[in-house]
């Protein structure tokens, strides 16, 4: 069990480039669970204590505005979420839901504060692969914005997300 979940996890973007040792310590703090269709793994505003790598199944990323449900995404095998409560510590930002019955592997996050304390370089390692995922995650949400405001032919600006380009 332990070698297909490393072979799973290693071929997930975030954990490229990461020791097989590495990846067994990860695994040996992890759990395997089987979520059946239409469960939440978490919902949005929940705390954040873990991240999940899909082994079968889908899941949907959904929130919810003024009482509907609103789909962000949809995630399949070698697919992980739940990534950006570990960076920043914050709560769940959105839901996740399976769509279909699924396998998936648990990440908690002691497991990734165990391995800062073995190797903090491969700890780095993951931490910068993290941010990649995210840094991907938000390229396309800002490319999706970009293209609804095009759609909608109006510009809006919200001060509380001023930065420099």
């Amino acid at each position: 069990m332990l070698i297909d979940q490393t072979e799973l996890i290693q071929s997930t973007p975030v954990c490229g480039g990461l020791r097989r040792e590495t990846l067994q310590l990860i695994l040996s703090q992890s759990e395997e669970l089987d979520i059946p269709e239409d469960a939440f793994f978490f919902r949005e505003g929940d705390a954040g204590d873990c991240l999940y790598v899909i082994k079968s199944g889908t899941a949907v990323v959904q929130r919810t505005w003024q009482d509907k449900t609103i789909v962000l995404a949809r995630i399949g095998p070698g697919d992980c979420f739940g990534e950006m409560s570990l960076i920043d510590l914050q709560r769940r930002f959105a839901a996740v839901k399976a769509e279909t019955d699924c396998s998936v592997i648990r990440v908690p996050y002691t497991a990734l504060m165990k391995l800062c304390q073995v190797d903090m370089e491969q700890y780095a390692m993951v931490m910068m692969n993290l941010g990649r995922e995210v840094s991907r995650r938000l390229r396309i949400a800002g490319e999706r914005l970009f293209r609804y405001q095009q759609e909608l032919g109006q510009q809006w600006f919200d001060e509380e997300l001023a930065f420099d380009a």
